[in-house]
């Protein structure tokens, strides 16, 4: 065993209990066990079971980007007290404020991208059980016994099995079933993820992080991570890709629940929310977010004086010679 099937072990076999724990449920429902559609259905419930368990690391990712936005004016000033400055010491100073500054506030510029990370040996998981189930020589390290590889082996949905891949099929010359299934899921997978990243870029960004080094970043992602899946989804088994679109599809709906409800301040997708408040006479008041206006002391009614003529005055203390 190398070194990546080692890690990929624990991985694997909590992968095979949930979807034997999900295929056993459909099938106890009565659907037949060697049907594609419940080793799918089981597929997506191992999608549910890893984004729910995902919820909170997804809360904080939130939270870190409300953080990394309020500390982007600090983070360009640094930028720009070092602009133009290429030598080691300045460069080596930058890094040291910027990390300081990182530090200090809590904040993390990879967290973003902790979901996905987390992810990815699930991903990778589920393609090595798949790929072991096609091999058909061995059962799985779990639950997946060998009546179970065989069954998800030979399992396929409208004609195109589940482990077998869009380059498996045009070498093979067929079946055209999987070609067509797989350039589909292709296609919804690139569009769900750029729509993703488009409603990050477009409406939950303010104006200051749009003039900072973040929006550059996140505009690379928006046609960097589609073109992944365009380009790598030809190589991945037609079960591996129903896990990856339903994910994205769990992404984008999570983002668009986030991006309504809990915008970020001053961006469109917060302008728009304090629009619909407005709307529905539910936008709170200035005063009442800012907390109770302070009570104004009336003013104390003054005693009018009476004039006094040129002989009284003269009688006044504070007036004799």
């Amino acid at each position: 065993m190398d070194i990546i099937s080692t890690i990929l072990w624990p991985i694997k076999w909590v992968i095979e209990l949930i979807l034997v724990g999900f295929h056993s449920l459909f099938t106890f429902f009565g659907m037949d066990g060697d049907a594609g559609l419940t080793w799918v259905l089981s597929i997506v419930g191992l999608v549910v079971v890893v984004r729910a368990a995902l919820i909170p690391v997804f809360v904080r990712q939130i939270k870190n980007q409300r953080r990394m936005l309020e500390v982007a004016p600090h983070l360009k000033k640094i930028q720009d007290k070092y602009k133009g400055k290429k030598d080691q010491f300045s460069r080596e100073a930058m890094s040291r404020e910027t990390m300081e500054l990182y530090k200090r506030t809590g904040t993390n510029p990879l967290s973003s991208c902790l979901p996905l990370l987390l992810q990815m040996p699930i991903f990778f998981g589920l393609f090595s059980v798949l790929n072991d189930a096609a091999r058909n020589d061995a059962a799985g390290v779990g639950l997946l016994n060998q009546d179970l590889a065989d069954s998800l082996n030979q399992a396929e949905l409208l004609g195109a099995p589940l482990s077998s891949t869009f380059i498996e099929a045009v070498n093979a010359g067929g079946p055209w079933q999987t070609m067509v299934i797989a350039v589909v899921m292709i296609i919804l997978m690139t569009a769900s993820q750029f729509i993703t990243q488009l409603q990050i870029v477009s409406k939950n960004m303010s104006p200051e992080t749009k003039a900072s080094p973040m929006f550059r970043q996140q505009r690379i992602l928006l046609y960097l991570l589609p073109l992944v899946f365009a380009v790598s989804g030809v190589a991945f088994p037609i079960g591996v890709m129903f896990y990856w679109l339903t994910s994205n599809f769990w992404t984008m709906g999570q983002q668009f629940i986030v991006i309504r409800n809990m915008p970020t301040p001053g961006s469109e997708a917060a302008k728009a929310r304090e629009a619909r408040l407005a709307r529905r006479g539910k936008l709170p008041a200035a005063t009442e977010e800012s907390g109770p206006s302070p009570e104004v002391e009336a003013p104390k009614p003054t005693q009018r004086q009476q004039p006094m003529g040129k002989a009284r005055a003269k009688k006044k203390p504070g007036n004799r010679k």
